[in-house]
């Protein structure tokens, strides 16, 4: 068994891979050189579906015995972006001032790290000595379709017979320091794509036309007017948001022949995808005409009631970080829609406030913290 691993070497290793999804980029590679010595049985998963890209992905376990805790993650990115925008190479993983700089440093190449990080403290001080097992479960395939990612990976376990105990995702949930926020729950999401249909025309002549943004602009005013909710126990209000409204037309005197529009509805537990989606159908139908509706269900409103496994990482949380956390179920989605499925499953991860953006960036005292706290849950949930 080799000795412990730096979250902040590791951090940088694979911030210099360039994983923007779907390329892996070598990233997982290095996750496995730093592991697999700790004593970890690496399997590096590969799947396919049409019209879809092939993914890698890796679950590696130590231990052979219940109960197996898992840290889940994933290591692709999204794009750069204006790449002249950066003050550093986004690939560079250039430390200034105590502050690892890159894409993927928070979200969530970091988390990883940490994950690797603490588990090797972990098997340092108790080598074989815990009853269970420790795994990792680490998709390529999160920032993007989550086709062949993290869900391939639980039907592939599931065949094996391979079972999860609890689970620890570790997105970055925390707006602004480390040690506010541990998420129980997701909001759910759909996504709808309207085009209503019209009869193109002179602006002059509308009466040999059928302009269809009248009722286009009608059914978004509809949608919109309907309140939701009002939130629930642990959610805040469902809120849906127009994203995009066209007609295509670039004349000032032609009525268009059809208008689309794109929203989503991010949910709580006072909805299912299907029961919005049965709304939003009754809904167009009475103010769109002549028009198609087409509804894709991201993910459905989950929580994971608080109890043992979100007692634990709050108590770790106040070790490490001195302040205890609140409990959320803030933010878009993650992989944790498709864990839920499996067992109980919390988030805790760094802050998020660069995330996605130019000049993304973790502090070395963040990554430090987050090893402890990873560390700490371990040697609760074993009883150390």
């Amino acid at each position: 068994m080799s000795g412990p691993v730096d979250p902040v070497a590791l951090t940088r290793a694979l911030i210099r891979c360039p994983s923007v999804t779907p390329d892996d980029a070598g990233a997982l590679g290095v996750l496995v050189a730093a592991i697999e010595p700790l004593g970890f049985t690496c399997h590096r998963l590969t799947f396919s579906e049409p019209g879809a890209a092939d993914v890698d992905n890796l679950y590696a376990r130590v231990g052979s015995a219940a109960p197996n805790f898992c840290f889940a993650g994933h290591t692709d990115v999204v794009p750069v972006g204006d790449s002249a925008a950066w003050s550093v190479d986004p690939f560079g993983a250039e430390l200034i001032d105590g502050v690892v700089y890159g894409r993927g440093a928070v979200d969530m190449k970091g988390a990883v790290a940490c994950f690797a990080a603490a588990a090797a403290r972990f098997l340092e001080a108790r080598g074989d000595a815990f009853a269970g097992s420790i795994s990792l479960l680490i998709t390529g395939d999160e920032e993007a379709a989550a086709i062949n990612g993290t869900r391939k990976v639980l039907e592939w376990m599931a065949e094996r017979g391979e079972t999860l105990d609890a689970c620890l995702v570790g997105e970055p949930t925390n707006p602004a320091r480390l040690g506010e926020m541990v998420k129980i729950g997701r909001r759910g999401s759909i996504t709808g794509w309207l085009t209503v249909r019209g009869v193109q025309g002179h602006v002059a002549y509308p009466h040999l036309a059928d302009n269809p943004a009248r009722r286009m602009v009608r059914t978004l005013a509809a949608l919109y007017d309907h309140v939701l909710d009002d939130g629930s126990e642990h959610f805040p209000a469902s809120n849906l948001e127009v994203v995009t409204v066209d007609v295509g037309n670039p004349a000032e005197n032609v009525i268009p022949a059809q208008a689309k529009a794109t929203f989503n509805i991010r949910f709580n537990d006072n909805h299912t995808g299907d029961s919005l989606a049965a709304w939003l159908r009754e809904t167009c139908a009475a103010h769109a005409g002549d028009h198609e509706l087409k509804i894709r269900i991201g993910g459905e409103a989950f929580l994971t009631p608080p109890g043992r496994l979100s007692a634990l990482i709050v108590d770790a949380v106040e070790r490490a970080c001195g302040t205890r956390p609140e409990l959320g179920t803030t933010g878009g989605t993650s992989d944790a829609r498709f864990i839920k499925d499996h067992c109980p499953v919390a988030e805790f991860g760094l802050v998020g406030e660069t995330a996605h953006k130019v000049d993304e960036r973790v502090a070395v005292a963040d990554l430090r913290a987050l090893t402890d706290t990873y560390a700490a849950v371990l040697d609760a949930y074993f009883g150390a």
